[in-house]
């Protein structure tokens, strides 16, 4: 599917990777060609979308948000930082050709071919098998920076600007050429994950491992799964695997980070669900990945019936979990110290259905690449509360880095 989607200019790729938790969505799906699409910049995007949207009711539509429009939702301003890899604000299409593969079948549908026609072609494809090249990173922020800015941060939280706050480092290099498509597959190998995705958009690429859901909408109900609470793993021991694990359960830090995160996002929902219907369905459940292991609650509501779909989006994002709470002033705070325009990180890829339900990830263990600037960048972060240790925040991005450095050595 990866391969034949690949000779497309636009397409998006997105792989559960045979995950089976509570709330898992469509196994795998394809979106490849773009026969409409809407492209706009934080200001009068989700405006834009709207219409769209409402243009063409009965198609699906696949596509991103950018963390930027932050400035449309949260009344903040725009970031001037410069952006190397230049993904839109926001950028939705209506494909060409659907493919959706289940547990036991696959579905085609297409607007250019028939259905054997994909089929045939689909089996044909292939992916070049091209050697990974090794590539060394730079930091936007040296380890001294980083645990300065970390005690800055602190004082912020001393003084009660904010509770916690998600702060983020770039790595990247530059004058970079990369096989986008097998590059992917050597990181699903490596960190394979149930919200992976790979999305092309012309000459730009995300090529994303994220464990994290941002929202999830069926028929009137939505639900939020953010993640808060990181610990390392251990693949040759399993008995010290399982104490990792334990201690991420037993840590009051990584508690009050998720519980903060929690209570922000039952505050989104309740703004367009229905009152007394936002409930936590799961606290503090443990999930275990390739890289590390995670804390992930899970909060829903039942949607009011007189809203837009895209209220629901509006309402919530940018999503807690990457910024922090209070969510304006964190926001704010982000834009301050972070030396890196997040772009399409910390946003979210996904899809809505002709029936306005809709599924999308959170960006994050991402790779971005512009291969006409040949600039390729990733960027990691964690939740900054006052009892947080530097040292360790910084060690913990360090780890959720592992499954990418790992590609280029």
């Amino acid at each position: 599917m990866l391969g034949w989607g690949n000779q497309f200019n636009i397409c998006c790729f997105l792989d559960n990777h045979n995950y089976h938790f509570l709330h898992t969505g469509v196994e795998c799906v394809l979106a490849a060609g773009a026969v409409n699409a809407v492209s706009a910049s934080a200001g009068n995007a989700f405006e834009a979308l709207r219409l769209f949207s409402d243009t063409f009711s009965n198609d699906w539509l696949f596509g991103h948000f950018n963390y930027d429009l932050k400035s449309e939702t949260e009344d903040v301003a725009f970031s001037v930082k410069e952006d190397r890899v230049l993904f839109p604000d926001l950028f939705f299409f209506i494909p060409e050709t659907i493919i959706i593969l289940g547990r036991n079948e696959i579905s085609i549908s297409s607007q250019t071919h028939t259905h054997q026609q994909v089929f045939d072609e689909l089996c044909a494809a292939n992916i070049s098998n091209i050697a990974a090249q090794s590539i060394t990173f730079s930091q936007r922020f040296s380890q001294a920076e980083y645990i300065a800015t970390i005690n800055n941060l602190k004082k912020h939280i001393l003084r009660g600007d904010c509770y916690e706050i998600n702060f983020c480092m770039e790595f990247f290099a530059q004058n970079i050429s990369i096989n986008a498509s097998q590059t992917y597959l050597s990181l699903s190998s490596v960190s394979p994950n149930p919200f992976a995705a790979y999305y092309k958009l012309n000459d730009k690429y995300l090529l994303c491992a994220s464990p994290e859901r941002y929202l999830k909408k069926t028929g009137n109900k939505i639900l939020s799964q953010p993640i808060k609470g990181t610990s390392q793993r251990n693949h040759t021991n399993r008995l010290q695997d399982e104490q990792y694990k334990q201690q991420l359960y037993e840590s009051v830090k990584e508690r009050a980070e998720n519980v903060m995160v929690v209570d922000l996002v039952r505050n989104d929902l309740s703004k367009v669900c229905r009152e007394g219907s936002v409930q936590v369905d799961e606290l503090f459940g443990m999930y275990t990945f390739p890289q590390v292991h995670q804390m992930i609650s899970t909060i829903s509501g039942t949607i009011k019936s007189d809203l837009h779909w895209l209220d629901a989006i509006k309402a919530t994002f940018p999503m807690g979990s990457m910024t922090g709470a209070p969510k304006k002033k964190v926001i704010e705070l982000i834009d301050r110290y972070e030396k890196s325009k997040r772009g399409i990180f910390s946003g979210a890829v996904g899809y809505i259905t002709p029936d306005n339900d809709f599924d999308f990830n959170v960006v994050i263990r991402s790779l971005m690449y512009n291969e006409t600037n040949r600039y390729l960048s990733y960027q990691v972060g964690s939740g900054i509360t006052y009892y947080c240790d530097p040292q360790m925040e910084y060690e913990e991005c360090l780890l959720k880095a592992e499954g990418i450095k790992k590609l280029f050595c």
